[in-house]
């Protein structure tokens, strides 16, 4: 909260600007799915967006910046285990990644209304989502050596996952090549089954969605774990 214009602030507007051109301009003049206006179909991947953007920053600068003052060796003499690390920088990240999508969310009503079709299944979306990305900007962090190496991970990853996994459009409507492509794109399966949840309708199973997106998730926690635990570059 501190540097709260960096943290709230910032996305807030940046994801307010997508709200205004894809909601006031053309959401009412292109549909993507029956039955749904263009706004009500990419509110909830901008929501996303910015709970994935903002969980992966936070964590990931967080522990390079650690790294780059030397303060990391404050933490590593502490009698904390290697998973108390991750759930401490992990929930730090999923903090701020959900706040931006809840503010986010606020901002959306006033360009459209969501039937919010299964509330709970969409913030439980939500929160893997953040966990997966902020557990990804603990390895980042990790491994980065440089902030021009930090922003490699958002320029060249994070950011053509996302913008490739839905977040504008439905695959539904791609040639079946690029769909197969897009199926491929793990950040898909957060994105669609966030919007399944908020619309009620998906490109896939609602439970496909769930099953990949928690099995990812757990994967890279146990990394995150034995990275903790080996790597001498979280020491460095």
């Amino acid at each position: 909260m501190q540097v709260w214009t960096q943290t709230l602030v910032t996305p807030i507007l940046i994801t307010s600007l997508y709200l205004f051109v894809f909601g006031a301009t053309l959401g009412e003049r292109i549909s993507v799915v029956d039955g749904f206006s263009y706004a009500q179909f990419v509110i909830p991947g901008l929501i996303l967006m910015g709970v994935i953007n903002n969980s992966f920053t936070n964590t990931s600068s967080s522990l390079f910046m650690s790294r780059h003052l030397g303060s990391i060796a404050d933490l590593l003499v502490m009698p904390l285990s290697s998973k108390q690390i991750v759930a401490a920088y992990t929930l730090a990240g999923m903090l701020r990644g959900l706040l931006v999508g809840v503010v986010v969310g606020l901002v959306s009503t006033q360009f459209a209304t969501l039937p919010w079709a299964h509330p709970c299944y969409a913030v439980l979306m939500a929160v893997i989502a953040s966990m997966l990305f902020a557990v990804l900007g603990l390895m980042a962090g990790t491994f980065a050596d440089s902030f021009d190496g930090l922003s490699l991970y958002i320029n060249f990853v994070i950011l053509p996952l996302v913008f490739l996994g839905g977040v504008f459009y439905p695959i539904s409507i791609l040639p079946p090549f690029w769909r197969t492509v897009s199926q491929c794109n793990p950040l898909f399966y957060l994105l669609d089954g966030f919007r399944h949840a908020l619309l009620g309708t998906g490109d896939i199973s609602l439970w496909l969605a769930f099953i990949l997106s928690g099995g990812l998730t757990l994967i890279l926690i146990l990394a995150a774990v034995y990275m903790v635990e080996h790597s001498k570059r979280f020491r460095a």
